[in-house]
């Protein structure tokens, strides 16, 4: 059968490919940031379209890309589901309450933004952002009215600590994604990106947090949210045990299974329980009984809040496969390989150049996830082509795809309207959090570099 003319492209030489994959991925930022077009269809279309002008004919990118969405799904749907399950009932249940409450009372008003970060790494892991976003911004509103101190002043320390697990910590979207992308191990991916996070944490929210003191805001009414009472809410054991579940068992089991070997009659168990959905299963049916059954919910109530959760992230496993399909195209094309073989010669470090590249993306498209999973889609021979650990290539990528918000990200509109502040003040603060946190993690990715 004769091709279409389009296809004159069958091999394309080495300077045409650069070409053809930064089209393809200019498509993808216009169809989202000018057309407005929701990103999985943007997705599909600029996958189409890499395709064809690589040299696919039609019929083998319809395979690519199905091939594709159900690789990176396959591998995450778990994971991300059950996770965003398990954040809803955290915070339904009154947990993320106790454990903010808790952690203010051990530091007092004058270390208030230590609390605040704290409550944000402890209670983000489970929570998806959006979600922690919507949930705990209005705790940081009553600790601001209780100790009569500026609103952004208090806001910041827990915002940083949420786009800080967000960007780094599995079972997030994107760092779980790109877990499964590199073959990375979860369990050590979570490990580094704690070291890398805490640090990065306290820079950008309590150590940044104090010249922001003269911001003015006035937080709308609207976002006011009246807390429970102590009496309905679970114990602090009980809410810290349930949050931190998932990072218990994936380091564990991670531990557990350095330290024994393959001919172990342990080892198939170790190896089952340490799969990152059957920690988040696991962790899920604890929590359904622990902040549940055990007070009293009803499990027809139970339920109806996880059906809520899983339509909250149904738009993400949608980006998520949309990512995949891309990444297929450039791998079935031989694009990677290209692209890999490249840069080689590029006296630069892999893990700058992933960061480079995803701070690039996420600053033109505004989305942390699609800017993290479309540079894993350009990265991925790296794994295997410059000796490059695959658990600090995710976090070097995870950091990136924070850099800078603007205009374009949610997060930044979000932030704005539930703070009502400025424009400018939003960027002074906002956007300048989201750019330290960027290079704080690339520091710190580069520094455990040297160790790992």
């Amino acid at each position: 059968m004769r091709d279409f003319p389009i296809f004159l492209f069958k091999h394309p030489t080495r300077p045409m490919t650069f070409v053809f994959v930064l089209l393809s991925i200019a498509i993808l930022v216009l169809l989202i940031v000018w057309a407005k077009l929701n990103p999985f269809l943007a997705f599909l279309i600029s996958s189409i379209a890499a395709g064809l002008m690589l040299g696919l004919s039609p019929d083998l990118v319809a395979k690519s890309i199905q091939k594709g969405m159900g690789a990176l799904l396959g591998d995450l749907v778990i994971v991300i589901v059950t996770g965003a399950m398990l954040g809803k009932l955290v915070a339904e249940s009154g947990a993320a309450q106790r454990i903010a409450g808790f952690l203010m009372k051990i530091f007092g008003e004058k270390y208030i933004t230590w609390a605040m970060s704290f409550t944000g790494l402890i209670v983000g892991i489970p929570l998806f952002y959006n979600v922690g976003f919507v949930l705990l911004v209005p705790l940081a509103f009553t600790v601001s009215y209780q100790f009569k101190l500026p609103a952004v002043y208090v806001g910041i320390p827990l915002l940083a600590a949420l786009s800080v697990t967000h960007g780094f910590l599995p079972p997030h979207p994107s760092p779980a994604a790109l877990v499964a992308q590199f073959d990375a191990n979860m369990g050590l991916t979570l490990f580094y990106g704690f070291l890398i996070a805490i640090p990065t944490i306290i820079i950008a929210g309590p150590l940044f947090a104090p010249f922001l003191k003269n911001i003015k805001s006035e937080p709308l009414k609207t976002f006011q949210t009246e807390p429970k009472p102590d009496s309905e809410l679970p114990s602090i054991f009980n809410s810290l045990f349930t949050a931190l579940l998932p990072v218990v068992l994936l380091i564990g089991t991670t531990a557990l299974s350095l330290n024994i070997s393959k001919e172990d009659p342990l080892s198939p168990l170790v190896s089952f329980v340490a799969d990152p959905g059957v920690v988040m299963l696991i962790s899920l049916l604890y929590a359904t009984f622990s902040l549940g059954i055990s007070r009293k919910t009803g499990m027809v109530s139970l339920m109806d809040t996880y059906t809520v959760a899983t339509k909250d992230v149904s738009m993400i496993l949608l980006i998520v496969a949309g990512a995949g399909a891309l990444k297929q195209i450039f791998t079935d094309t031989g694009v990677s390989q290209t692209i890999a073989e490249s840069l080689k010669t590029w006296d630069m470090h892999p893990l700058i150049l992933a960061w480079l590249i995803t701070s690039v993306i996420r600053v033109c498209v505004g989305s942390a996830t699609v800017a993290g999973l479309t540079t894993a889609g350009i990265i991925a021979p790296l794994v295997t082509t410059m000796n490059v650990d695959p658990n600090l290539l995710v976090l070097s990528i995870g950091a990136g795809s924070l850099m800078f918000s603007h205009f374009n990200d949610g997060g930044f509109w979000l932030y704005k309207e539930f703070f009502n502040v400025s424009i400018k003040d939003t960027i002074k603060s906002w956007s300048l959090m989201e750019t330290i946190v960027a290079v704080a993690g690339l520091v710190g990715v580069l520094i455990l570099d040297l160790f790992v």
